[in-house]
């Protein structure tokens, strides 16, 4: 039996927080194209680590060289591949498998070597044939030399018009653009609502003159408020009942740009008539040329249906005609590379640049990343003031082809050659990177017979994991992160990236034949049942191809009891028994989904299973939450009352599933666990009371073995 003792739970928390600040930089092989709910790679070093018998501590090998060739690994649930390069670091062979088409691509690329050499020189040659070409469709007249500059970002809002025939612009406020630490740089961009004039001021103004036309207004104040929008008469409207009922799409007006001058310094100006026609021109030359554009119909589902109600029926209506022309050109320019191996990194890379020249991309101001991406938020969320960014770039551009070549690809490739881990000093919190690793060369397979004769090898799939094609007892351990049990879809998002993909690669791929990357036994649900169900599934199918002495090991969090019952329920269908569970650092509080929930989670709970139940001393539930929540607060860590949450209904795991309790049994059982954990631990993060009251909890007590029962 595994002991969670064993598992250095501070140092590798530590080590995440560090590495969650900038996971595109700490480990770059996962980051070259857009996935959701990316697990942190020394969380899964570690556990990987923590599998392997070894008299030595996990923490005294973290930065040590490993060779474990004997050992195979598999995700069933391979997502970014986190699982998959960890494992392949450490010697052993790996087998990944996910039913989402763009999953199954993504990591195929990541893991292929081509010499950054090769790339630099087919970017070279790219940036020859159609640089040019898509620069030529962002310059602008400098309102002062009167000389073609570059543009960097387009602002666009959409515009509403009221059954009387008012035209009114979707803004919630007229200062547009201000850096991204506005208590330090105060200075910000505003437009003015009369006569659409851009000028400096204040990003906290409330009044202000404009210098053109004399027009005095409030900048804090535009004519959006929440859901709702106002006439100039006061009349109110839902912005919802103002979506064209013909079925077309919200006007968008261009009214601001970002330019640099001669002299390399950023200019915002005013759209004006130049820019106007020079968006015709493009409009045009679109209609002349048959590019390899998207088709594919936006179907029908929870995370889509929010933007099928403004309109959104085709993946292309997510660009401009701009966007579109340029992506257009870039594509075809791809296609032609003659090296496939090449051209499909470089096709990856076009798709990660997708994420950031949309219509759905927003400002962030100056002082950051300016490009805010359409899945920063990980929904489909229309962007009533769109920023357009010009695709292929300039040396200051943000989320644009030319960067994200240099800051993603580029490095993942480099990370192949050197795999590094960051190494924290505790004193002064600054991090180094340590070579702790071989380069990374697998050998990618298609199929079992080739994975399992030859050596370092990794066997990519694509599709259901309840159904893998490989042997029984055949691996030694399952090491994953189960898709989360919500709302989210991840295959309704990732379409936005498949409707460009699937028509140039079916061919190759026979998983990008259909018309969607929607499979119908995802496992992703916001039914508990079903989620259970089909993620027992996957577990059942985890226990055949484990041998006996195999282990199953995956994160989870969630912060509601029903997903927890949901992933009890999946292990014991699975016929699998819980060794022990601990809580780890996953997630960077100040990501934008964490940063807008009231109670964000930030620690995952790492879940060991086994096919045999251990007949050793359970734990004290209650003792065990104490000591993980004291170990944090010692060292400062915050914590909330999710993350206490997840704490106590991880402990609950073992005794739920070794008890073959019923859903109404686990639900009181984690009930008055996490009540009485929440209820002797201070918010203000002081340590719980030394000892705990169980007399609160009904219809349970502990025996004299210290452990819970009926």
């Amino acid at each position: 039996m595994m002991n969670n003792k064993d598992f250095p739970v501070w140092e590798v928390s530590q080590l995440a927080e560090k590495e969650s600040w900038r996971k595109e930089i700490n480990r770059p092989i996962y980051h070259i194209h857009k996935w959701w709910a990316q697990r942190l790679g020394s969380v899964f070093r570690a556990i990987l680590l923590y599998l392997e018998n070894s008299e030595d501590s996990v923490w005294n090998r973290y930065y040590r060289e490993h060779n474990y060739d004997k050992t195979v690994v598999l995700d069933p649930f391979m997502g970014s591949g986190t699982t998959i390069g960890e494992a392949l670091k450490l010697g052993e062979k790996v087998i990944g498998c996910d039913i989402n088409p763009i999953s199954s691509f993504l990591v195929r690329q990541e893991l292929t070597y081509v010499s950054p050499e090769t790339l630099k020189d087919e970017y070279v040659a790219l940036e020859q044939k159609v640089a040019d070409k898509i620069h030529d469709c962002y310059n602008t007249i400098d309102r002062v030399t009167k000389e073609k500059i570059p543009v960097l970002y387009y602002f666009w809002v959409k515009i509403v018009t009221t059954p009387e025939g008012e035209e009114i612009p979707l803004f919630s406020r007229y200062v547009f653009a201000q850096n991204a630490y506005p208590s330090k740089k105060p200075e910000a961009q505003i437009l003015c609502p009369k006569c659409w004039n851009v000028f400096k001021g204040k990003y906290n103004q409330t009044e202000c003159i404009c210098p053109r036309c004399g027009e005095k207004f409030n900048p804090q104040k535009g004519p959006v408020n929440s859901s709702v929008v106002y006439g100039k008469n006061g009349k109110q409207y839902k912005i919802k009942d103002l979506i064209p009922s013909d079925g077309k799409l919200l006007d968008e007006k261009m009214y601001a740009l970002l330019a640099v001058n001669k002299h390399g310094e950023k200019v915002y100006q005013p759209v004006e008539e130049y820019d106007k026609l020079l968006y015709k021109e493009i409009c045009s030359k679109l209609t002349d040329n048959k590019f390899s554009l998207p088709s594919y119909p936006v179907k029908s589902g929870y995370n889509t249906d929010q933007v099928r109600g403004y309109n959104y029926f085709y993946w292309k209506d997510f660009f401009n005609k701009r966007q579109l022309y340029g992506l257009g050109l870039l594509l075809d320019e791809i296609l032609n590379i003659e090296n496939i191996s090449v051209r499909e990194q470089f096709l990856c890379l076009f798709s990660s640049t997708l994420e950031f020249n949309n219509m759905f991309c927003s400002y962030k101001g100056e002082g950051t990343g300016a490009v805010r991406p359409i899945f920063s938020n990980h929904i489909l969320k229309p962007e009533r003031t769109p920023l357009e960014n010009s695709i292929w770039g300039y040396s200051n551009s943000s989320g644009c082809f030319s960067s994200l070549f240099k800051t993603r690809l580029l490095k993942a490739k480099e990370y192949l050659d050197s795999p590094f881990e960051i190494k924290v000093d505790t004193k002064t919190q600054k991090s180094k990177k340590i070579i702790a690793s071989k380069p990374i060369r697998p050998m990618i397979c298609n199929d079992w017979e080739e994975f399992s004769e030859n050596k370092h090898t990794a066997l990519i799939l694509n599709g259901d994991s309840s159904h893998l094609p490989i042997p029984s007892k055949s691996v030694d351990y399952v090491v994953t992160d189960p898709p989360y049990f919500d709302f989210i879809h991840y295959s309704e998002l990732s379409d936005f990236f498949y409707a460009w993909l699937s028509p140039v690669l079916k061919d190759k791929y026979g998983y990008f034949c259909s018309n969607t990357s929607r499979r119908s036994n995802e496992v992703q649900q916001n039914d508990a049942a079903k989620f259970s169900e089909l993620l027992g599934n996957v577990f059942l199918e985890s226990n055949r191809v484990l041998k006996n002495s195999g282990k199953l090991v995956f994160s989870f969090h969630h912060s509601k009891i029903d997903g927890w019952i949901a992933i009890a329920q999946a292990i014991m269908q699975s016929n699998f028994y819980v060794e022990c569970s601990f809580p780890i650092h996953a997630e960077l509080m100040a990501s934008t989904p964490k940063s807008s929930a009231k109670s964000p989670i930030s620690l995952d709970a790492i879940i060991v299973c086994s096919k045999k139940q251990e007949n050793a001393k359970e734990a004290n539930p209650i003792e065990t939450c104490q000591s993980y929540i004291n170990m944090f607060l010692s060292h400062e860590k915050k914590l909330s009352k999710s993350d206490l949450f997840v704490i106590g209904c991880s402990q609950c795991l073992r005794k739920c599933v070794a008890d073959r309790m019923d859903a109404d049994e686990m639900k009181e059982y984690m009930e008055n666990i996490v009540d009485l954990v929440l209820k002797n631990v201070n918010l203000n993060h002081q340590p719980i009371c030394d000892s705990v009251n169980t007399a609160n909890i009904s219809k349970f007590h502990f025996d004299e073995n210290d452990q819970m029962n009926f």
